[in-house]
């Protein structure tokens, strides 16, 4: 009976600490929405702000109208501000789509397959990753610089040069991440497989493609993520107005006027990061649901 009492007595306390806690959580959660959501906020006050300068500034706008979305979107030939939006995404998306189809190609090769010097080969894609790109600039401008000199399309100042670095920049830790999931599916598919007559390409295509789809898709949308946000080899490679990505271009745009513009650059900002989020929204669910159910564990 003492035992019972003791714990009626204590249960007021144990209630109010539970609720101290759970009202510490809340606040907790609150500062870190707060804290997430005020730079988001306060972009869109100076998208909204008629006045576009930084000096004007405030979290709620007098006046808000949508004059700086129609600068940019009012068919100045001088800032062509959808065609970069379209540069960007169509660079992103074609890159993406031929990372992840070469990267599971070496990966299963490096994977299923034993050949001579595959381990160096490894660690020779290992070690290039080591190395940052502000170190291959000059090397890559120059190899673009010749290379368009045979191959025209492939040149300075044009969209494949340019997806043909980006796809040399996301092979080497693409290809290990994808090769340690490869390794993660069991042998006893391919051999089964093999003994029913299946071809490499077969087993591949029909049997392992469908149960790495969740690194395929995180491949995919680390790869678009990267290549559409990316300004410096953008602004390195491309010069014509037409053929610049949009964080290029709105660089362009700005110039040396950044407080005079901030109104423009903050609308074209938030327009350029419609697609990063429309992509994610779209592939959450395989991100979630593909990584803790797509891989078999052997």
């Amino acid at each position: 009976m003492s035992d019972i009492a003791t714990i009626r007595r204590a249960s007021p306390s144990i209630k109010r600490g539970e609720a101290l806690g759970m009202i510490l959580r809340y606040v907790v959660a609150v500062i870190g929405i707060i804290f997430a959501l005020f730079p988001v906020l306060w972009v869109i006050s100076a998208s909204l702000n008629p006045a576009g300068t930084m000096t004007s500034q405030t979290l709620i706008p007098r006046n808000a109208s949508l004059a700086n979305y129609g600068v940019l979107l009012g068919g100045d030939p001088r800032f062509p501000f959808p065609r970069w939006l379209f540069n960007s995404f169509y660079i992103a998306a074609i890159t993406a789509i031929l990372a992840v189809l070469v990267t599971s190609l070496s990966a299963y090769a490096f994977s299923r397959f034993r050949f001579r010097h595959r381990r160096n080969l490894l660690l020779t894609l290992f070690l290039i990753q080591v190395f940052p790109n502000m170190l291959t600039m000059v090397a890559l401008f120059l190899l673009l610089q010749q290379l368009g000199v045979y191959i025209p399309a492939l040149g300075l100042n044009t969209h494949g040069g340019l997806i043909l670095i980006y796809l040399g920049g996301v092979m080497g830790i693409n290809v290990w991440l994808m090769k340690g999931f490869f390794d993660s599916i069991p042998r006893d598919i391919d051999e089964s497989a093999m003994v029913d007559g299946a071809s490499h390409w077969q087993i591949f295509w029909m049997l392992i493609f469908p149960l790495v789809r969740p690194i395929l898709v995180v491949v995919g949308i680390l790869t678009f993520i990267g290549v559409y946000s990316d300004f410096l080899l953008a602004r390195i490679m491309l010069s014509s107005n037409d053929q610049l990505t949009v964080m290029v271009g709105l660089q362009v745009f700005i110039g040396g006027q950044f407080t005079q513009n901030w109104g423009v650059f903050a609308a074209g900002g938030l327009m350029a990061a419609i697609p990063i989020v429309v992509v994610y929204l779209l592939l959450q669910d395989q991100i979630v649901g593909g990584l803790t159910q797509g891989a078999v564990k052997g």
